[in-house]
């Protein structure tokens, strides 16, 4: 059996899911970063299949990059510019190659944060 990565956005100053957000992920190798997958979220603030399927599972380095300054500008919470959050890298370890990993990410103009859902 094979795991699967999953992410979302949630705009915490919004009290919604944050819809548009362009996200890429990045396999961190020994020879160096090689991105693997981009999505955007839709209504829900998820991606419409998982960011890195079963197909391409592997253990190791990972790396979500979310892009959510065009988000704030889009939503108009920017403020001035340049904005305080543009994009948002996040790196985490798969260790587990049978696994479900959900990375969500709670973000606000000023702030974020993270953790391992399910």
């Amino acid at each position: 059996m094979s795991g699967f990565l999953t992410t979302h956005v949630l705009d915490t100053a919004r009290g919604q899911p944050a819809e548009g957000v362009q996200i890429a992920l990045f396999r961190l190798g020994e020879t160096g970063v090689e991105r693997i997958a981009r999505a955007v979220t839709n209504a829900d603030g998820r991606t419409d299949t998982p960011i890195l399927p079963a197909a391409g599972f592997a253990p190791g380095r990972y790396e979500l990059v979310f892009s959510v300054g065009a988000y704030f500008r889009a939503t108009g919470q920017a403020g001035a510019e340049p904005v305080f959050l543009d994009e948002v890298p996040v790196r985490f370890g798969i260790s587990d190659a049978s696994s479900h990993y959900h990375v969500p990410l709670l973000i606000s103009p000023y702030g974020y944060s993270t953790y391992r859902g399910s």
